[in-house]
């Protein structure tokens, strides 16, 4: 997803968004059916890669789409798209052990979101036929704004805030195991997290349309997942309470990151290679979070010091939201 979210302005401005999109999500599909066929192991990691670029083509591309389609007010549809992660995350999760245990097994589970996603290529091509500049070219691909301090601000807000996102799902339940907690009830502190998320996501980039400035919601918002991951060292028994503040800021800060692209530039070829630089450094920056965070752990004996570490990428993305300049007044310049 990191390495090929950048080259989705390129695909974009070769064939237009709309085309662009349906070939990233049959790329997920296709692949996934062949997934779920693989007769090895090495074939079903080799065949997860081209789903990778796929997920990271289309993440690229959608702000493109909502800039395109609804310029004025963006994070609404942003909202719309991030709760629509949210919940086909969700649903997906509960699904596929059911669907495994029914019958056949995880292939069929593979091959069974495969099947859906190929279908969702095609609502996608019937819900866009009236919309012409999703089929417009543009006349030259955009190049990445590497000389924009603007530009690398998003990309430290991205990574900051991915790398504390993966961070806390990867490591938050077996940090209260560690603390006495049995694991279901630790398991429930990430459904909880993750089930608040859904309807921030939809609501706070609503909101930030209509009331106050992006950039004031996306503060407040960093401001909320620091008190929440400050809580969780602190104060580790509000457990539950510190999920919902995490679950909260969590899903709304990746709606208002993936607007602000759209906020600090005009023509959608050129949102499209801003969001493909944020999300493409973004994304590989904060893979290493599991990892490294794992690592401190081995070596300290405990999950405090990987805690803290989190809680002090909260406190810089708190410093890296107030940074941002307000909307209009400035352009990325590549």
């Amino acid at each position: 997803m990191g390495l090929f979210a950048p080259t989705a302005a390129y695909l974009g401005a070769r064939v237009g968004t709309r085309a662009a999109i349906t070939l990233s999500v049959l790329l997920i599909g296709t692949f996934g059916i062949a997934r779920g066929i693989a007769p090895s192991a090495a074939l079903v990691v080799l065949l997860t890669w081209p789903i990778g670029v796929g997920m990271g083509l289309a993440g690229a591309l959608v702000p493109v789409a909502v800039k395109e389609n609804f310029p004025l007010r963006p994070a609404g549809p942003t909202g719309v798209y991030t709760t629509g992660v949210q919940v086909g995350s969700a649903v997906s999760a509960a699904l596929a052990v059911p669907i495994a245990l029914w019958y056949g097994g995880w292939r069929t589970s593979l091959i069974a979101f495969s099947v859906v996603t190929i279908a969702m290529a095609g609502v996608w091509l019937l819900l866009t036929r009236d919309e012409p500049t999703h089929d417009r070219p543009s006349a030259a691909p955009p190049r990445l704004p590497w000389h924009s301090r603007i530009a690398w601000l998003l990309v430290a807000i991205f990574s900051l805030m991915a790398f504390t996102y993966y961070g806390i799902n990867a490591w938050l339940p077996d940090s209260y195991v560690e603390r006495g907690w049995g694991e279901t009830a630790a398991g429930s502190l990430l459904a909880t997290l993750n089930l608040v998320a859904i309807p921030a996501a939809l609501i706070v980039p609503w909101l930030s349309d209509r009331v106050g400035t992006r950039r004031r919601w996306l503060l407040a918002m960093t401001l909320v997942f620091l008190i929440g991951m400050s809580g969780v060292v602190l104060a580790p028994e509000a457990a539950y309470a510190w999920a919902v503040a995490l679950g909260l800021a969590n899903g709304a800060m990746f709606a208002l990151v993936l607007t602000l692209p759209l906020d600090l530039e005009d023509e959608p070829r050129r949102v499209g290679a801003l969001v493909g630089m944020m999300l493409g450094l973004g994304y590989t920056i904060s893979a290493a979070s599991p990892f490294v965070l794992g690592a401190i752990r081995d070596a300290t004996g405990s999950f405090t010091a990987p805690l803290w570490i989190v809680t002090a990428f909260s406190g810089l993305l708190v410093v890296a939201a107030a940074a941002l300049p307000r909307a209009r007044e400035v352009r990325v310049q590549s």
